[in-house]
């Protein structure tokens, strides 16, 4: 699909209008598409939960043009933090603060804390820009859905329900941004992503990894997550044949995502081959989990992926993604 970078001025117009008139604006950044409304404008924010079906105790993240706006929205920026936003802005890091008085409580999720972050999509820096202040933006998706990495899977989602979908090719990274809390005189990684721990740790040394005892909730934190509809189950590598044909032999349809081709032929069965490149698998993931949750599977099998810390972002999509289907192997077919 051919990447557009920029919206025409007529398109941008009607975005940021849609934005001012407290309506939702799909919008494409290098991680997921978003779905985003003026985050100082009450009811705009609540057709977002409303939208989605999300619980308003689920924090949103604020998009900013730049860093130089933080200070609207945190009370603090510890040093720490002004270090990664440094080293990693424009781009897939969401840093978690002390939020500011002004920050609207559906924005939070009732904390004391803020979710922000500067995307570093062109089409999105260009909205920002031009609506000159926050857009709070979860992925545009079902809550708990597949995320959208894809104008037409934002369309597909919402219809008419989102009056303006900028449609900027597909998402360079495929995957959401990590997520990371300044808080308490402690670096702590709360959601996985495209920059990972080691990176991380480069940039601000200790950095300490998992929810802890005192950790806000921040978005993609839910056991299950990022969820086809069709029952999901990761399995080790050398037994996807094997639950293949048996399943297909029973005329159970199947799907497979796979790292490798099959090594044989079997009835009633899709095989994606997503490849060992972890840039490319990460860029697909969501885009293939929709086709096979379309092909009327009664099961999808997924290759259990490398164990190394690079690929941590897409096993904690997978594994939230198996809990939210039904994965025991006891109740597929």
């Amino acid at each position: 699909m051919a990447r557009a970078t920029r919206a025409t001025q007529p398109e941008l117009d009607a975005a940021v209008q849609a934005l001012r008139d407290g309506e939702v604006v799909g919008f494409p950044t290098e991680t997921v598409y978003g779905l985003g409304a003026n985050a100082q404008h009450a009811s705009a924010l609540q057709k977002v939960f409303v939208l989605k079906g999300r619980p308003t105790s689920h924090p949103l993240i604020v998009h900013l043009d730049s860093a130089r706006f933080l200070h609207r929205w945190a009370r603090a920026v510890p040093p720490a933090a002004a270090r990664l936003a440094e080293r990693f802005w424009p781009g897939p890091l969401t840093l978690v603060l002390p939020r500011a008085d002004n920050v609207l409580d559906l924005v939070t999720g009732g904390q004391d804390t803020v979710a922000i972050r500067v995307p570093s999509h062109p089409m999105a820096l260009q909205l920002l820009t031009a609506f000159g202040g926050g857009i709070a933006a979860p992925s545009a998706n079902r809550y708990g859905h597949v995320s959208p990495t894809r104008a037409e899977h934002v369309r597909e989602e919402f219809g008419e329900g989102v009056r303006v979908v900028l449609d900027g090719g597909e998402c360079k990274v495929g995957l959401e941004s990590t997520i990371v809390a300044c808080l308490h005189g402690e670096v702590r990684l709360l959601r996985p992503g495209h920059i990972s721990l080691t990176q991380l740790r480069h940039a601000v040394g200790k950095v300490a990894s998992g929810p802890g005892a005192e950790a806000p909730r921040v978005p993609g934190s839910a056991q299950s997550h990022y969820a086809p509809v069709t029952p999901l189950r990761l399995v080790a590598a050398g037994q996807m044949e094997r639950l293949a044909d048996e399943l297909s032999r029973g005329g159970v349809r199947v799907g497979v995502l796979a790292q490798r081709p099959p090594l044989g032929s079997f009835r009633s069965v899709t095989w994606v081959n997503a490849g060992t490149r972890l840039d490319r698998y990460a860029h697909d993931l969501y885009a293939n989990l929709r086709t096979l949750d379309k092909i009327g599977a009664t099961c999808l099998l997924v290759q259990e992926i490398p164990a190394d810390e690079r690929w941590d972002a897409v096993r904690d999509r997978l594994t939230r993604a198996a809990a939210g289907t039904a994965t025991d192997p006891g109740e597929l077919p």
